[in-house]
């Protein structure tokens, strides 16, 4: 699935505009990525791209998934995923509770949903892990579960905001290869925002700068 920004333009409630029109096209499997100092927009952007914009901000442009304009679209039905700096993992059900939760209704009946989430496990290198405790996980291996959770839905685009910063440096390389790995290997497009060079870098696509 490829994403087309279009002039994309956030307006705060006195009616300025946090950053210039922005357009950015990404094919399918390829990461772009925002860069810019904290308080510039980012995050603000990627709540536009995802309809999950305050109600009194206004976002002007289009935002394309494969060709469709999705900004008059709710954000359920935009079917974009996001991935957070942190990983949000709902304490009470288990690790592989998370990842069935987030499964795409289209997965049906008990023993297809559970063969699902075994091989996504399988696939992060997480093999057994389904019956654990979310609070048992480090941070990196709740950050391969946070974005299996976030494939699993199947979305048509993916939003990653700034969801690497948490890590140490050798776990941030290795989730960061994990990350865009598996979303090339999805062929889903992919926009990043982060302020260090190194991720953009990692994510090899069109690096735009917002202020």
């Amino acid at each position: 699935m490829s994403l087309h920004l279009d002039r994309l333009c956030v307006r705060a409630p006195d009616g300025r505009a946090l950053f210039a029109p922005l357009s950015l096209r990404l094919a399918p499997g390829a990461v772009g990525c925002v860069m810019g100092p904290s308080g510039v927009g980012k995050s603000t952007l990627l709540n536009a791209v995802g309809g999950h914009l305050p109600r009194t901000f206004r976002a002007d442009g289009r935002v394309l998934v494969d060709g469709c304009d999705v900004m008059p679209l709710p954000a359920e039905r935009r079917r974009i995923g996001v991935m957070f700096q942190q990983a949000v993992m709902f304490p009470h059900l288990s690790v592989a509770g998370n990842l069935a939760f987030g499964l795409c209704p289209s997965v049906r009946g008990r023993a297809a949903r559970r063969r699902a989430v075994e091989d996504a496990l399988e696939r992060a290198g997480l093999a057994g892990f389904g019956p654990r405790d979310p609070a048992t996980l480090s941070g990196g291996q709740q950050a391969r579960v946070a974005l299996l959770r976030t494939l699993l839905a199947r979305p048509r685009a993916v939003l990653l905001d700034e969801p690497f910063s948490g890590l140490d440096a050798e776990r941030r390389q290795d989730i960061r290869r994990f990350v865009f790995d598996s979303i090339r290997t999805a062929g889903i497009a992919a926009l990043l925002v982060t302020h260090d060079a190194e991720d953009a870098e990692a994510a090899g696509g069109a690096v735009t700068r917002l202020g």
